[in-house]
């Protein structure tokens, strides 16, 4: 999958119209560019930045029905994601694990109260439960998590739930989508669209890495952005009520002994009033999350000081040694696009998804969340079908495999590029230089940036390092003293100069700044 490739695609196509277009490519609109190449319909998929640049790939890294939303009552949504947990674990089982998780208790009462809560959660995902829930004893709970704080300990709930890599399923999506026909463009801005009689007939875009502008005819376009959303609506119509109300999710990665097993804990209740995972990925633990109403929407939110020191503070109540500032390797933050309300806190506004058709025949599509964007974006190629503007085709993408799915040893650290993964270690052997690790505190090997720029459209330093390896996230300081070595492979590949590479990697450093805590 080359970016060359997909622009003479596009101007191939040149004045043709498409079935689809779609805005945005975050896991929704990575996921109805696939529902809708695989119905056999001409898709094109255009976004401004990178592929996931956003919300997208700054998830707690869960494929789960929500124990939170359990707690609120929402048992469509729960059984929703729990059947779509277990559909994206067959389809993708390179990307997806079953990853345990302990609910510690320390009251008399919470054994039977969260143990009860679970075996619903059981029961809800019926066939494809990845696990049965049980009660532990402390001595049990100790074992599978000895850095728990035993004072007062009386036992634990163990649960099971799904785990993934968000920003590599969302390359593999793009490839699926490719694989099936689709044109799928990253650092494609839309500038407009085009309308005839008031109805939108398509969009005006700039490739704004070669500066190049299209119009592209579309019978359906859709608007898949995500926290963006409401600037897609008002550029179709200036007096758009706005629909979403972001609200920023901080995440902070520690080093793996703060909790040395394979299991993860889940703090079920919050000073907020959210629950808290302190989660096994990569080697390292992810920890988080907040829920912080935000009024400004940046494509590179930063974390708050009272958002870390409220993690900190809240995990540090459940481990015998608390983290410090100086013990997160990377933060990260993320906005979470939910469907607007004006009566309820943020923490308590639906994960639900919607489906909006303006006047104009835009369909717009937000809210929901990565577990249930297949069935996001089935329900939205639905309803462009219903609205008339495309043939009747049966959605295939229950029973779909994703790009490289087969069957993995999670152990293994290039795991999650599933069959390719054999293709990128002989695409190290052909070079000494692509054959060894990145870094000595990062899992990546310097072939992996290689085959990103020769077949993921991975454009950037920070493509390579925060989305086609998770360097970023993993370990911000080991991925700024990788930004040399990166952008001397990149440009290797893309047929850059030395002055792209020194601006690569001072853009780099600038941005990766924002990830360190001290």
């Amino acid at each position: 999958m080359k970016r060359q490739e997909m622009i003479a695609a596009l101007e191939t196509k040149g004045a043709e119209q498409w079935d689809i277009c779609i805005i945005g490519g975050g896991a929704t609109g990575l996921g109805v560019a696939v529902d809708a190449a695989s119905r056999g319909f001409s898709t094109l998929l255009v976004e401004q930045y990178d592929f996931s640049k956003g919300t997208s790939s700054r998830a707690t890294k869960l494929v789960h029905g929500g124990v939170r939303y359990l707690q609120q009552g929402n048992v469509k949504l729960v059984t929703e994601a729990l059947h779509e947990r277990g559909i994206l674990r067959r389809n993708a089982p390179h990307l997806v694990k079953d990853q345990s998780f302990i609910v510690p208790n320390y009251k008399w009462w919470e054994g039977p109260y969260y143990g009860i809560g679970l075996k619903v959660y059981d029961w809800m995902a019926g066939s494809l439960g990845l696990g049965k829930s049980r009660l532990l004893s402390r001595e049990e709970t100790l074992q599978m998590a000895p850095t728990l704080d035993a004072e007062g300990l009386r036992g634990g709930v163990l649960y099971h739930d799904g785990q993934f890599d968000d920003a590599r399923l969302a390359i593999h999506l793009a490839r699926t989508a490719a694989e099936h026909g689709a044109v799928v463009l990253n650092y494609c801005r839309v500038d407009g669209f085009v309308k005839a009689e008031d109805k939108i007939t398509g969009v005006r875009v700039t490739d704004t890495l070669g500066g190049k502008e299209y119009t592209i005819a579309a019978k359906v376009v859709i608007n898949a952005t995500g926290v963006f959303t409401d600037s897609v609506l008002r550029m179709d119509d200036a007096a758009s009520e706005p629909i979403i109300a972001p609200s920023q999710g901080v995440h902070l990665m520690l080093d793996k002994d703060f909790l040395p097993g394979e299991a993860a804990i889940l703090v079920p209740h919050t000073d907020d009033g959210r629950v808290l995972f302190a989660v096994p990925w990569h080697d390292k633990i992810i920890i988080g999350t907040t829920d912080t109403p935000v009024k400004q929407i940046d494509i590179e939110p930063r974390a708050l000081p009272e958002e870390i020191a409220f993690i900190l503070e809240q995990i540090g109540r459940y481990l015998r040694r608390a983290p410090g500032p100086e013990d997160i390797r990377s933060i990260y933050a993320g906005l979470r696009p939910l469907v607007r309300s004006s009566s309820r806190k943020t923490a308590e506004l639906a994960r639900d998804h919607l489906i909006v058709v303006s006047d104009s025949g835009l369909v717009t599509i937000t809210g929901g969340k990565w577990t249930t964007y297949r069935r996001m974006a089935e329900d939205t190629v639905n309803t462009a079908i219903a609205r008339g503007k495309l043939p009747d085709r049966p959605c295939v993408t229950a029973t779909l495999p994703i790009h490289g799915a087969m069957v993995v040893d999670f152990a293994d650290p290039q795991h999650y590029h599933g069959s390719d993964a054999a293709k990128i270690r002989e695409l190290g052997s052909t070079n000494p230089e692509w054959s060894g690790k990145l870094h000595p505190r990062l899992p990546y090997l310097r072939a992996e940036i290689i085959w990103a720029a020769r077949e993921e459209l991975c454009m950037t330093v920070e493509d390579a390092l925060s989305r086609r390896t998770r360097s970023l996230l993993l370990d911000a300081r080991a991925a700024i003293e990788c930004a040399e070595p990166v952008a001397a492979m990149l440009a290797g590949e893309l047929g850059q100069d030395a002055g792209w590479q020194r601006q690569q990697v001072e853009e780099f450093r600038q941005l990766a700044a924002g990830y360190l805590a001290t």
